[in-house]
């Protein structure tokens, strides 16, 4: 445990930050697994339209930090051209 009082500051600090984060991170992950789920049940209109929602959590997380802007990127075009190949 830390003792000095800006030591206990950044422990509080990076906890709310890690909870942060992994809100991001398991947010992104539900989305994409629902869109490939979608995708395989062959309903390509409720994939295209989570589409919209995904980008948009994807360009949070990358501007925040959580993911880099390349990995965001990334993930956009995979989860795009998935969809649109079905």
């Amino acid at each position: 445990m830390p003792i000095k009082k800006a030591a206990k500051k950044a422990l509080r600090q990076s906890f709310k930050r890690q909870s942060r984060n992994l809100g991001y991170e398991n947010k992104i992950k539900s989305l994409i697994k629902k869109a490939r789920a979608l995708v395989i049940q062959k309903k390509i209109k409720e994939a295209k339209a989570l589409l919209p929602q995904i980008y948009k959590v994807l360009d949070k997380a990358a501007k925040v930090n959580v993911i880099k802007k390349n990995a965001a990127s990334r993930k956009k075009s995979r989860i795009t051209k998935l969809i649109s190949k079905a």
